[in-house]
């Protein structure tokens, strides 16, 4: 698949087809292209907490997500809890000050640019997904062992869709960009 066609035709999927597995070398496969991603100097502070046997999905449902999110993610073949290493990212490696007004911030942006390599492999290898940033953090990192030196962003719902899903509209050029 062309990268421009996985851009447009990458949904946010709300219904997956539970028969449809995925395996745990497609889900290495994301996770590797997720950390092509560039970092703040390289740091690479991404982390994936991968839950694909049924017992714990079924506990990341029921304890870690509000109920129209556990909703929207049952069925799918993998959760995927997306965190980054606090305090490296956007900070001077010497004194551990920020070295922007972001401070944190950067860890997170860092974040965000793995998980977008993530989604468009994803649609790639023909899978579809479901980002979550509404959970509740403190039982994922409890249920996970997630360590406090991390920062819980997200949870990516993976698998197949139960339907094929709308086209989106996107805003006109001129709304969103100025030109100088």
């Amino acid at each position: 698949m062309e990268l421009q066609t996985a851009i447009e035709s990458r949904r946010s999927i709300r219904s997956y087809d539970e028969t449809k597995k995925v395996t745990k070398e497609e889900l290495c496969v994301l996770i590797e292209a997720a950390q092509q991603a560039p970092s703040w100097k390289n740091t690479q502070t991404g982390r994936y907490a991968v839950v694909y046997s049924e017992e714990m999905k079924k506990q990341v449902l029921d304890k870690c997500l509000p109920p129209f999110n556990a909703k929207n993610a049952a069925g799918a073949a993998a959760l995927l809890v997306t965190s980054y290493v606090k305090n490296c990212s956007g900070f001077d490696k010497e004194n551990g000050v920020p070295s922007n007004e972001l401070g944190n911030c950067w860890g997170m942006y860092d974040l965000g640019l793995q998980n977008e390599n993530l989604l468009l492999t994803a649609k790639e290898l023909g899978l579809d997904t479901l980002v979550m940033g509404i959970r509740d953090a403190a039982a994922l990192r409890e249920l996970l062992s997630i360590d406090e030196s991390q920062e819980i962003a997200a949870v990516i719902a993976l698998g197949y869709a139960a339907g094929e899903p709308r086209p989106k509209v996107r805003k006109p050029l001129e709304e969103i960009a100025t030109f100088y």
